[in-house]
């Protein structure tokens, strides 16, 4: 068919559709979809993760006794029953008696200055730095201190140094009230660290596991029981088993200072036997936050999209094994 003379000047118009425009050409293929950003944590976030847990695999037989930076609480308080031993062993015998009087914890001194006498008597060691009860101070509160800190660590020692303290001198004084004991009872010398120890082995028990925490109960709660039965000091020894009792009256409490949110970025919290992950929020503007935690986000092909610079890698949000902490 020929154009017409209005028709000729007008462009090739039979490729494209009526009604539609700007359909000449082939047509454009739809953008693909970028993917979706990966959440990726700081490089010395993981380090540290990977730090923590091989710290956690290995045993070094040197931690199971008191450091000045590892454990100083148990430290410095080892370095003052050391210098009070010292005293003991090479003084004049009638000073050391005199301190050891005026710091028991007897009745007497319970009625007129408590605070004094109930921290004083935490400073000696009843028969000397040799005693069984020395090197149990050492391993229990180091090992407990490694676990709750020292704050903590000092809280249940002093705790059941009081109670055991108060729980054994107070039948003394009411016996003594209604006639059952002689006077002269108020004035039994009573000090050392044992009720502070017993306490203390008592909550570590609770923050070890079970197939070691009850055959060292049994074992330890069993020679108290046989001092207990042969009389040797029964008002002590049913002290050492009071202790006993509240330390394992503190597992609650004790076992939430240990499972307390680590500080290890990366790394799963455990509280009250649960585990916790770390959750990211949505990527905004090349960034997320990762628990609190501002990290980087990247594309697939590993392009970062904001932030600062460093070698980073996605986040592993398979679930991973519960441990034990």
């Amino acid at each position: 068919m020929e154009r017409t003379g209005a028709d000729a000047g007008l462009p090739e118009v039979a490729g494209l559709l009526d009604g539609l425009p700007r359909q000449r050409g082939p047509l454009s293929a739809a953008p693909a979809p970028s993917p979706a950003p990966a959440i990726t944590e700081p490089a010395a976030a993981t380090q540290v993760t990977e730090a923590a847990a091989s710290r956690i695999r290995a045993f070094h037989p040197w931690r199971l006794l008191p450091t000045p930076t590892g454990t100083p609480f148990t430290c410095a308080y080892a370095a003052v029953l050391a210098v009070t031993s010292l005293i003991a062993a090479y003084a004049d015998p009638a000073l050391v008696h005199a301190l050891h009087q005026g710091s028991s914890t007897d009745v007497a001194h319970l009625l007129r200055t408590p605070v004094v006498v109930l921290i004083a008597s935490a400073l000696w060691v009843a028969g000397g730095i040799m005693a069984p009860y020395t090197l149990c101070f050492l391993l229990v509160l180091t090992a407990l201190e490694r676990r709750i800190g020292g704050a903590r660590t000092a809280v249940v020692f002093l705790l059941g140094h009081v109670l055991a303290t108060l729980a054994t001198e107070v039948p003394v004084g009411l016996a003594v009230l209604v006639g059952h004991l002689p006077g002269s009872s108020v004035h039994r010398l009573d000090y050392g660290i044992s009720f502070g120890v017993a306490t203390s082995f008592g909550a570590l028990a609770g923050l070890l596991r079970p197939w070691l925490r009850w055959p060292v109960l049994v074992l330890f709660g069993g020679m108290l029981i046989q001092d207990l039965l042969d009389l040797t000091d029964p008002l002590t020894n049913w002290g050492h088993l009071i202790s006993l009792a509240i330390g394992i009256a503190m597992w609650p409490v004790v076992r939430r200072w240990q499972a307390s949110p680590s500080a290890d970025l990366g790394r799963p919290h455990v509280r009250r036997g649960r585990r916790h992950r770390l959750e990211a929020q949505p990527p905004q503007d090349g960034r997320a936050v990762v628990g609190g935690v501002d990290v980087q986000v990247r594309d697939a092909a590993g392009h970062r999209e904001g932030g600062a610079g460093g070698d980073q890698r996605a986040v592993d949000t398979a679930p991973a094994p519960l441990g034990r902490r």
